[in-house]
């Protein structure tokens, strides 16, 4: 048996106490120097990215080998030092092994002089590499100060094509730190990042003679065109659309209940078209409204009797442009909505970072509004592609910024410096805004003979879901209830709503389809002055009932009303549906006055004396939308900036290309000019009219049985157009005014319009004769002319 003194023993157990402290200590080491390594030169061991600081440039190519040598040495070192502890670890486990052995443990040990020597060996080997690291370091510093020294000899250009460069110079001076993006973009505070930066992202300062132009921000591939089909089959539009909302859920379930009507109105489209060939458009549709950050008051109310009408109008629209064959990216979040845009990381102030990959967007007032806190510049550069679905409709004289600003026009919604005609309403409110609509069930010749068989002619159905609704309507639901059966399909939790009446048979909140049920035994639909303009009373009269509605004097107005107070636009509305009163009217629209007893009482009985077949106008089927949006696309392009050229050419404004009608009232197209197909809609549809003083052009056009088309006023804004008219102008004058061009008898002054986008069909003055461009339209299609399709 070996024996061994005590102090060997000691020596044994501090060895053994102290090995595993010393291999955390070595781990720790090679850590430390790893991560000191990778901060320190981690600009140099990263791959350059688009966006990164154009400067960093010439340092990463001429350190990027050495670079790679001192990771390779350091790995080779921090491996051997692994190695070394992996003995050491053996030692360890030898010990265990052999630990009733103290012999053969004390030989496996080395002596207390030898571990040191081991431990100083590996700090030497750290401490050259910190070394090395700290030579690259200088050699880099250096390089940078003399980088430096060179941006900052940049000078700003004086160029005439580009008058705001020095001023955005002194902006980004005072501002560049004001947003992350800006060193997105490579801006380091020097003068030269900042004319890079304005060059070459945004396009306020000419591109720097000594930058590479090609290399730096590569032209986008263009991906080739491809042909839209039409589609038949609706299943992929659902999984686009997404899940996690009652809002979503609510939409998936009106376009499966309508995919037949779609897939058929198709066809017929498809077979009108007789195959002419048409590119598929890249196409972003943004929901801002049932965004988190707009507040998304819709989605918890769609279970408890809240609006539905924007989200009716908005599943009609993603189920007309997936069916008419176009590629959709549907987002409904702003986190979505930026990964699609291209959004740099900041806070918006900067443009896209690459070019927009969408032809259009579809979006709403608040996802607008999103997009231009988050596009920077872009959103000026594609403000052509937008199309704003606007409930109520804006008029020019709002959308001006300046205009609005200075003449009270200006509103929360408005002053967007858009083409009128970007937006698109619900209802043909006015022909300055397109109009989009939606679209109720189209039923077939037996459903609509089942319905008047089955008719109930003593039932009403009351038009309103909140209990608010019906607040104060006792007395016009005491007389209605002496001829009808009342029912109401007013949301409640558990107990029935106060406002309600005992009499009334309420059914609560109702699924769509049973709703309809309702509506088919129903004759008569009652609206009670609000909600106004939304789809239920065209639903009703699609499935046979009478819709009633109160007048209202005076006419709402944002003026008058709080309900429209805000809303960019002037429009009087003189009844709770102005489209079912002035496009569908009776038998299947009564419209009184409801202040008035007797009045009220005799529109009771009259319509329960009559009976009315189902009606839906046209343009609120699947076919009348699907041509509808087809002829938008197709032939909107509000991109271009130039106008239609006369037919000859001038140095005057003169349009030579019109002429007067043989009746002499009124200017027509000559049948044998034309401007080909720049212009839509056909110019041979256009009529020019001189409106009565006080009238708006809407109405001047209504009178005579057409429609105003503002897209025509460039060819009456001259004065040749006043002398062909027989109108004498003692004075021309060239002014920014919504009403003109137009006619003050008074001073027999002529007044042209100096800018293009305030063009507008609304808004009277009863000093001026209005100067109206009118054209002619479809039968149950006012949005299209007769030969627009």
């Amino acid at each position: 048996m070996i024996t061994v003194n005590s102090d060997g023993k000691i020596m044994v157990r501090r060895c053994l106490v102290t090995l595993r402290p010393f291999r955390l200590f070595v781990l720790g080491i090679g850590f430390f120097t790893l991560c000191f390594l990778m901060t320190s030169l981690g600009g140099q061991f990263s791959a350059r990215r688009l966006g990164d600081s154009p400067f960093t440039v010439h340092t990463e190519v001429i350190g990027a080998l050495e670079s790679r040598v001192v990771l390779r040495k350091m790995s080779d070192l921090l491996e051997l030092m692994v190695k070394r502890m992996d003995t050491m670890v053996r030692l360890e486990n030898g010990s265990d092994l052999h630990r009733g052995d103290k012999g053969h443990a004390m030989d496996r040990f080395p002596p207390g002089t030898k571990l040191m020597e081991k431990i100083q060996a590996i700090a030497q080997n750290v401490s050259d590499i910190a070394v090395k690291v700290d030579q690259i370091l200088r050699n880099s510093v250096l390089h940078n100060k003399v980088s430096e020294g060179q941006r900052d000899q940049c000078e700003v250009p004086s160029d005439p094509k580009y008058p705001d460069c020095s001023g955005k110079v002194e902006w980004m001076h005072a501002r560049w730190t004001s947003d992350p993006c800006y060193a997105f973009f490579g801006v380091d505070g020097t003068e030269c990042s900042f004319l890079i930066y304005l060059s070459e992202v945004e396009w306020f300062c000419p591109p720097m003679p000594w930058r590479n132009q090609t290399a730096v921000l590569p032209p986008p591939k263009l991906l080739p065109k491809v042909q839209a089909a039409f589609r038949s089959n609706l299943s992929h539009l659902l999984e686009l659309i997404g899940s996690g909302k009652e809002s979503l859920i609510f939409m998936k379930k009106r376009i499966k209940q309508l995919e037949a009507h779609w897939v058929l109105a198709a066809r017929r489209l498809e077979a009108k078209l007789k195959g002419s060939r048409r590119d598929q458009k890249q196409i972003l549709i943004h929901i801002g409204f049932l965004t988190e950050e707009s507040g998304d008051v819709f989605s918890p109310r769609v279970l408890k009797g809240g609006p539905l009408g924007e989200m009716v109008q908005w599943a009609d629209i993603l189920a007309v442009l997936f069916v008419l064959g176009h590629n959709l990216k549907i987002t409904v979040s702003l986190k979505e909505l930026q990964s699609n845009l291209g959004v740099p990381p900041g806070r918006g102030n900067c443009p896209l970072t690459v070019p927009l990959p969408f032809d259009l967007i579809y979006t709403d007032y608040h996802g607008l509004q999103q997009m231009k806190q988050h596009m920077g510049l872009s959103f000026k550069k594609y403000r052509c592609r937008f199309r704003v679905i606007d409930t109520f409709g804006t008029e020019p004289a709002y959308n001006h910024e300046e205009y609005a600003t200075l003449h009270g026009y200006r509103t929360n919604w408005g002053y967007w410096n858009f083409n009128p005609k970007q937006f698109m309403t619900m209802f043909p409110h006015t022909p300055d805004n397109s109009f989009m609509g939606f679209v109720s069930e189209e039923l077939n010749s037996t459903e609509k003979q089942f319905i008047k068989n089955n008719k109930a002619n003593n039932m009403a159905v009351v038009y309103g879901k909140e209990a608010s609704i019906w607040k104060g309507k006792e007395k016009f639901l005491g007389i209605l209830n002496k001829y009808m059966e009342i029912h109401g399909t007013v949301y409640y939790e558990t107990q029935r709503p106060p406002e309600v009446p005992a009499f009334v048979k309420n059914h609560g909140l109702l699924p769509q389809q049973e709703f309809q049920q309702l509506l088919r035994k129903a004759k008569l639909f009652i609206g009670f002055g609000f909600p106004y303009e939304g789809p239920a009373p065209l639903e009703a009269i699609a499935n046979g009932c009478i819709f009633l509605q109160s007048r209202f004097s005076p006419p709402h107005s944002s003026l008058n009303h709080e309900f429209f107070r805000g809303k960019p636009t002037s429009r009087e509305v003189f009844s709770q549906h102005p489209y079912a009163e002035n496009f569908i009217g009776k038998p299947h629209v009564w419209t009184v006055d409801y202040n008035n007893s007797e009045e009220f009482e005799a529109a009771i009985k009259a319509i329960m004396r009559i009976q009315v077949d189902p009606y839906l106008p046209y343009e609120y089927t699947c076919e009348g939308m699907l041509e509808r949006i087809y002829a938008y696309i197709q032939h909107q392009d509000f991109c271009i900036t130039t106008e239609p050229s006369p037919l000859v050419a001038s140095p005057q404004p003169a349009r030579a290309s019109s002429a007067l009608a043989p009746n002499a009232t009124h200017l027509v197209w000559l049948h044998n000019a034309s401007l080909g197909s720049e212009v839509w809609p056909p110019v041979h549809s256009f009529q020019g009219w001189l409106a009565e003083t006080g009238r708006t052009c809407t109405d001047a056009c209504l009178d005579r049985g057409l429609i105003c088309e503002p897209s025509f006023f460039y060819f009456l804004n001259t004065q040749d157009a006043f002398l062909k008219l027989n109108v004498s102008c003692d004075r021309t004058e060239s002014e920014m005014n919504h009403l003109y061009p137009a006619f003050a008898q008074l001073g027999g002054e002529c007044y042209l319009q100096k800018e293009p986008i305030l063009y507008s069909c609304a808004g009277s003055n009863t000093k001026y004769h209005r100067l109206c461009p009118c054209r002619d339209f479809q039968k149950g299609q006012v949005a299209l002319c007769q030969d627009c399709l």
